[in-house]
């Protein structure tokens, strides 16, 4: 009986904890195969779940997938948040969000595996996630503040389109990653060695900030 009563608050449900356990399931599944690849069962199972409970939460596998990218899109902008650069010196800003994301996609692959699906799907799930967009939105007002503070202090130029920027910061460390295999045999070098890693991030950096200059 004493055994039963140590074990019975363990063996509660958690809605919540199980949710998450399903989205990170669901999440290393999506990014391995896809979305039409994925298997609702082999989900359940790596979420120690049952198909019913996916269901029960998400409502079918289209749904579950869109769940996974809404969550994905909000992790990153939630990691970017921390990093405060509206405190910082606007060159030292823009370092920072650099450094930040080419960071985060090699931490992340699983991001950038999402984001291809995504993009196969023609972003039909991303349109839904409305949530998503007004994150974004204000992402990119905070980027757009950076640049004109720097347009004040006479360290950055006045024409520099916010969104241009972010998605050539999120090009330049995206192409490079996504392309690692078949860019080590082409260029004839370990782009994913220590070495190469850090004259690319360099190199990012340095480009960005020439982008910006006056």
């Amino acid at each position: 009986m004493d055994k039963i009563a140590t074990q019975s608050p363990r063996q509660k449900r958690d809605p919540e904890e199980t949710r998450k356990r399903i989205l990170k399931a669901a999440k290393k599944e999506f990014a391995q195969l896809g979305l039409a690849g994925a298997r609702v069962d082999t989900i359940a199972d790596r979420a120690k779940a049952n198909k019913r409970m996916i269901y029960h939460y998400f409502g079918n596998k289209e749904d579950l997938f869109q769940a996974v990218i809404e969550e994905a899109y909000l992790d990153i902008r939630a990691a970017e948040r921390k990093l405060k650069l509206e405190l910082l010196e606007p060159v030292e800003a823009i370092k920072a969000l650099v450094r930040f994301s080419w960071d985060y996609y090699l931490k992340n692959p699983e991001f950038l595996a999402l984001v291809n699906s995504e993009n196969l799907h023609r972003a039909r799930h991303l349109k839904k996630a409305q949530t998503i967009i007004e994150v974004h939105g204000r992402f990119i007002g905070m980027v757009e503040e950076i640049l004109q503070r720097g347009v004040g202090q006479g360290v950055f130029r006045p024409d520099v389109d916010p969104v241009q920027l972010v998605i050539t910061i999120a090009g330049i460390s995206y192409y490079y990653q996504t392309n690692r295999y078949t860019g080590s045999i082409i260029f004839q070098r370990d782009l994913m060695s220590d070495e190469a890693r850090e004259e690319r991030l360099n190199f990012n950096i340095d480009t960005i900030l020439r982008l910006l200059r006056p």
